[in-house]
């Protein structure tokens, strides 16, 4: 579990350098598809866990984008709101031990709801940090909707692909 987590990191950090950010999307649209890695944590990851790896995610698309931090902050903002998330849409099979956050042990509804409103937290706080003020909110607005959008497709994409059928 922890190698598959590892192996995830360095693929998603590495398609977000390499491929996304380098593909223009238009002037409004920046797919964040690292927010994927914190998406399918395991459940039982400790906080502390939750918290550095989902900073060092951040911090390394920092790093290789020049973002300044602001990847890392957004990343470890919304690895902080995840435990809220995760008891506000509380399934109706508990979060065993083992139990993967995916469209295959939870079901499409609960996972599309789980992604949207932590991608959209995630995007609400980079770009907020990044304009760092609310002179041009609704282009703010606009950037967060549409790139929460692009992203969310991005990640069911991804789930479907890469989930493991039985």
């Amino acid at each position: 579990m922890i190698g598959r987590n590892i192996i995830r990191f360095i693929l998603l950090t590495a398609f977000q350098v390499l491929v996304i950010n380098h593909i223009r999307f238009g002037g409004y649209v920046y797919p964040m598809v690292y927010v994927y890695f914190i998406l399918l944590l395991p459940f039982e990851t400790p906080g502390w866990i939750l918290l550095l790896s989902s900073f060092a995610m951040g911090l390394g698309v920092d790093f290789f984008s020049g973002t300044l931090g602001l990847n890392a902050a957004a990343a470890t903002f919304t690895a902080f709101v995840r435990p809220g998330v995760l008891k506000l849409l509380k399934s109706e099979k508990e979060y065993e031990p083992g139990l993967q956050p995916g469209i295959r042990d939870l079901g499409f509804r609960w996972f599309f709801l789980y992604a949207l409103i932590l991608i959209t937290v995630h995007h609400s706080a980079l770009f907020f940090l990044e304009v760092f003020g609310f002179s041009e909110i609704f282009q703010t607005l606009y950037r967060i909707g549409i790139s929460s959008a692009v992203t969310l497709v991005f990640v069911i994409l991804m789930q479907f692909i890469f989930s493991k059928q039985d």
